[in-house]
């Protein structure tokens, strides 16, 4: 599978003209395009194909007076950026025809100087390198020096050049790894337990085994600091270099708090994959969450993006990953007989079941809930256990909850 490593840039005062040079050149040819296509859309007349916007927006605007400073600048960064341009307008399509999964993608917008993020990407045609010395090695930007962290696993197809919000230059390599080594890095996978997930705010997540992952609250903890450097920008004159400054320390201490955020994730997601065979975790409505009052909570803790790179990396791994439905009643269901119990607020923590008296911690309970849901549950002699089909009554119209496992691992042997 591709994954992409990125890496700090440290580049001098001059490649850093030259950086913004070429990230500028990127963004003129694209808004170029995007008023082509926009043009012939007013006019009715078919849209300009890939080789004449590169013919028309590179070639003969290189020759012309208004825009012969594209040529300081290397032609592949041009030419991705009319790829880009092209994806764009096809997420965009496909988006309205119901063909594309994912939230709904609007049409493609004219890039301003003053975004937070810039990008250029250089592919093999491109002809870019990494030197002998560890130094990136771009056409017409020079040698530029790599922090590296870890090295790369084969040799990477492109590489896109990043400046953030804050001001910093990443690196980001496509990178084509290896099953047979991926494979190896992980222990074997036969003799380790599955685990349910409970993912929260109060505790980030409780497992089905008993473990309680205490939730670091980055972005609660940078508070105070945030708002200090935001007084401080809304206190400078606007356009000012002295606000442009301030605004990059505000830019920093937020990259800081997601830069902690996506490290915390990374660690625990890695350390879940290698002690586990299977990994079930219940599918969020965190956008629907994320509008609530306890918003600012849903965005500090960070699911999505966790639970996006538990998938990939089950995946790289050879891990079961499954997602349990949102309405599955996991926090009203009791682990031990299964009988529902119904709703409770969000304030009870603990609960005892009607049925047989067993006293549940509502996140352990769930965690095992969404663990026994997934159909990861096991026998006495360790074989699978998914939950069967069982027909509803006539008198009932909805499902009888979740089976036990005792009641499964009868019926398995039943079977």
């Amino acid at each position: 599978m591709q994954l992409r490593y990125a890496f700090r840039l440290d580049p001098g005062p001059g490649q850093r003209v030259a950086l913004a040079r070429a990230f500028g050149c990127a963004r003129v040819v694209y808004n170029d395009a995007v008023a082509a296509r926009e043009r012939a859309r007013r006019e009715g007349a078919a849209f300009p194909s890939a080789g004449a916007l590169s013919k028309m927006l590179i070639t003969e605007a290189k020759q012309g007076p208004g825009r012969q400073w594209l040529s300081e600048v290397s032609a592949v960064i041009l030419q991705q950026a009319l790829r880009d341009v092209e994806r764009a307008y096809t997420n965009f399509f496909a988006s309205l025809k119901g063909s594309r999964q994912g939230a709904r993608v609007g049409a493609p917008r004219f890039r301003s100087k003053r975004d937070a993020r810039q990008a250029i990407r250089f592919t093999a045609n491109a002809r870019w390198k990494i030197t002998e010395a560890g130094r990136l090695l771009l056409p017409k930007i020079g040698e530029v020096k790599v922090r590296w962290s870890r090295r790369l696993p084969s040799v990477p197809s492109s590489v896109t050049v990043v400046r953030d919000a804050a001001g910093r230059f990443f690196a980001s390599f496509v990178i084509e790894t290896d099953p047979g080594a991926d494979l190896a890095r992980m222990p074997e996978a036969d003799n380790l337990p599955s685990v349910g997930l409970d993912l929260g705010l109060t505790y980030f997540a409780v497992l089905s085994d008993g473990r309680v992952i205490d939730s670091p609250r980055f972005l609660r903890r940078a508070e105070k600091k945030l708002k200090k450097a935001q007084q401080e920008v809304s206190r400078k004159q606007k356009r000012s270099k002295n606000r442009e400054k301030a605004r990059l320390k505000v830019a920093g201490a937020h990259a800081q708090v997601a830069d902690a955020r996506r490290e915390f994730h990374h660690q625990l997601s890695t350390q879940l994959i290698r002690e586990s065979q299977a990994v079930a975790v219940e599918d969020l409505a965190v956008k629907a969450l994320a509008r609530t009052r306890l918003g600012k909570s849903v965005h500090d803790a960070g699911w999505a993006q966790f639970l996006a790179m538990l998938e990939y990396k089950a995946q790289r791994y050879a891990r079961i990953f499954v997602k349990v439905g949102r309405f599955e009643p996991t926090s009203q269901v009791c682990s031990v007989c299964g009988v529902k119990d119904g709703p409770k607020p969000l304030h009870v923590r603990t609960w005892t079941c009607t049925h047989c008296g067993t006293v549940h911690d509502r996140d352990r309970n769930a965690a095992k809930n969404v663990k026994q849901a997934a159909g990861l549950a096991v026998t006495a002699c360790r074989a699978q256990v998914r939950p069967g089909l069982v027909p509803a009554q006539r008198e009932e119209a909805g499902s009888h909850g979740i089976h036990t496992g005792t009641r499964a691992a009868q019926r398995h042997s039943t079977r």
